[in-house]
């Protein structure tokens, strides 16, 4: 029973290692390309997934919730000059097909 346990532990650590690995945005993580480490983890069944687990959190490769590694490029669109850049020319355009739509003020008609 214990032994079949620890069997569990180790393939669920196998794969949970493997799909981290796999799912890296990184070229090169932990240092070593990602096919060495995909073989580290299927070729050395506990060794592997652990030093894969604990190099690749290490060199801080996994995104953490609290601010460990920051996407690149804005995070809100009012961070972003290009979205802001959008934003003024549809302005500019919603104002001048206003303007342009608009009836005429009449000069003999009184102000409202």
């Amino acid at each position: 029973m214990f032994r079949g346990l620890l069997v569990l532990v180790a393939l669920g650590l196998l794969v949970y290692a493997l799909t981290d690995c796999v799912t890296s945005q990184e070229k090169k993580p932990a240092g070593a390309p990602k096919a060495l480490w995909i073989l580290a983890i299927i070729l050395l069944p506990v060794l592997g997934p652990v030093l894969w687990l604990v190099l690749s959190r290490s060199a801080g490769t996994s995104p953490s919730p609290n601010g460990g590694s920051r996407p690149a490029g804005p995070v809100a669109p009012d961070d972003d000059p290009d979205f802001l850049r959008r934003l003024d020319l549809e302005r500019r355009r919603r104002e001048q097909r206003d303007r342009r739509s608009a009836p005429h003020d009449d000069p003999q008609d009184p102000p409202a």
